[in-house]
């Protein structure tokens, strides 16, 4: 049937203002681009869209419009990466996993981050 298959859900990471002014500033690449969970913020909106770029659109009209460094991210995984030429293929990159602390050691604080989908470790 036709209008019953339902559309992706994109997720929307806000890149931090700290991180932003060096990526505006940056040379532009190509290829896929690595991207870290700590520069970024998880929004609680979410946008159903047909494509990414219809996520965009849908975002740009919606009063919150993506910015430079932005990421959307599928349901399936799939990310991409706001640039100034527009949506590039992303991924996530995560540091390795440091060594437990040995009994008796103190762990340190504060080094636990969330795990996106599709991450992978550097």
């Amino acid at each position: 049937m036709f209008g019953t298959e339902r559309m992706p859900t994109y997720r929307i990471f806000r890149m931090k203002d700290h991180v932003r002014q060096s990526f505006r500033w940056a040379a532009h690449t190509l290829g896929v681009a690595n991207v870290k969970p700590r520069d970024y913020v998880e929004q609680e909106r979410s946008l159903e869209a047909a494509s990414p770029y219809a996520a965009w659109m849908d975002a740009r009209e919606g009063g919150e419009p993506l910015e430079v460094g932005d990421l959307l991210q599928a349901d399936g995984g799939a990310l991409y990466l706001y640039k100034y030429v527009g949506l590039e293929e992303a991924r996530w990159v995560l540091p390795e996993a440091k060594p437990e602390a040995a009994p008796g050691q103190p762990a340190e604080a504060g080094q636990e981050q969330p795990t996106p989908a599709g991450a992978v470790a550097q």
